[in-house]
């Protein structure tokens, strides 16, 4: 059988410790073409480039794959990779390994997983994976069984066009994850605050501050799962309509 052509990216940069791990997991799965952004993108959501230049180079990096580093954020990239660089379409994107959680409301801010909802929105299945665990030094060999068993059951049983999955990963030893949860995304929020300062020019200036407020403890939630030791995956669609409102919103804007 051919082997799967995987797409690689991230949004931590393409020298992250999270990426090149993921690249050595995928290798053993299939034959891989790396385009990541060539700095740290993170929080950079579904941005993309349209008032500058994009740019791409070929780099040479350990391993059998073939690295690509883009000037652009992650939706660049795979947009970059879609139309530039790969000779055919990619049977799966994996987005990742993300430096900290995008479990819950992260999801809409992550690179990591807007790389993923890109590729979604092509029709192409696509993973974003993310390690609960900001340390450049982060042990990400820990997960690597579950995380190539999930690609690899992904790669066997395609989603529907439209939906890919955001997987999340606590800090813990493979021994102690106890498993994985299909899970919906926690009711969670950011609090958030400005903290102002003056510069010794005396202008004002601000650092953006807060902290997690999770709202939900219900069991099937992504942040619950976390918690309680497990991998959580979330089904993730790029349609953000409120189908549920629509009725109602048809009655109160029917002005006749």
């Amino acid at each position: 059988m051919e082997r799967p052509l995987i797409l690689v990216t991230n949004d931590d940069g393409i020298t992250a410790p999270g990426i090149r791990n993921l690249i050595q997991f995928m290798n053993e799965i299939g034959d891989v073409v790396v385009v990541a952004p060539n700095s740290p993108q993170s929080g950079k959501g579904h941005a993309i480039t349209i008032n500058s230049t994009l740019s791409y180079e070929e780099v040479t990096l350990e391993g059998p794959q073939t690295d690509f580093s883009c000037s652009g954020t992650p939706v660049d990239c795979v947009k970059m990779a879609l139309d530039k660089i790969l000779t055919r379409r990619p049977d799966i994107v994996v987005s990742g390994i993300n430096h900290g959680a995008n479990s819950s409301i992260n999801v809409i801010y992550s690179g990591t997983m807007s790389a993923a909802v890109e590729a979604g929105v092509e029709g192409i299945p696509a993973i974003g994976f993310s390690l609960l665990d900001f340390s450049w030094e982060a042990d990400f060999t820990q997960a690597k069984e579950h995380i190539q068993n999930i690609v690899r059951r992904t790669l066997e049983n395609p989603m529907p066009k439209g939906i890919v999955l955001n997987v999340n990963i606590p800090k813990l030893t493979a021994a102690e994850i106890k498993g994985i949860k299909v899970c919906k995304q926690a009711n969670a929020k950011w609090e958030e605050s400005f903290d102002e300062r003056v510069n010794p020019h005396g202008k004002k200036y601000y650092w953006l501050t807060g902290y997690f407020n999770n709202m939900d403890d219900s069991e099937d939630a992504d942040e619950t799962a976390l918690a309680n030791g497990y991998i959580s995956i979330v089904p993730v669609k790029f349609d953000l309509t409120a189908y549920e409102y629509m009725k109602t919103l048809e009655e109160v804007m029917n002005f006749d």
